[in-house]
């Protein structure tokens, strides 16, 4: 369990960097393309860093992690079954788990910066929903 805490205290300290390396919303549609590009890293990097927390939950319940194409929406949805996140930040991270895929998929000149004011407005409050969900997780153990 402590492996598992300290694995966990490091992606949150990098998600904590990468939400506070977000702008200001407000200041979203005024963003060159590039600028934005950057801001959709960030969101990619705070996902990404929610699905290293998720893979490390479910490894420490003893399950085996989802494979294949869809594997990134069945670790969201294991994470729920097993109780590791609620359904509030299940549902939060519907958003991003889209936005993961088209970042994955898009040109950045793609890039809405209309979409991507909601995913940095959210971010701060679904990590720290996520936090409460981890704790609750790891006590429980």
């Amino acid at each position: 369990m402590a492996d598992f805490r300290h694995r966990i205290e490091a992606e949150f300290e990098n998600i904590q960097k990468a939400i506070s390396r977000l702008p200001q919303a407000k200041d979203l549609p005024n963003l060159s393309i590039l600028e934005l590009a950057g801001v959709a890293a960030l969101i990619h990097s705070f996902y990404n860093g929610i699905e290293n927390i998720l893979k490390q939950a479910i490894l420490e319940k003893g399950k085996a992690l989802p494979h294949g194409e869809t594997w990134h929406r069945d670790i969201v949805e294991l994470a729920a079954t097993e109780g590791v996140i609620g359904k509030g930040v299940h549902e939060g991270l519907k958003q991003y788990l889209a936005f993961r895929h088209f970042f994955s998929h898009a040109y950045a000149f793609e890039l809405d910066p209309e979409r991507l004011v909601l995913l940095v407005e959210s971010a701060p409050a679904l990590f720290k929903s996520l936090q409460k969900d981890i704790e609750n997780f790891q006590s429980d153990k």
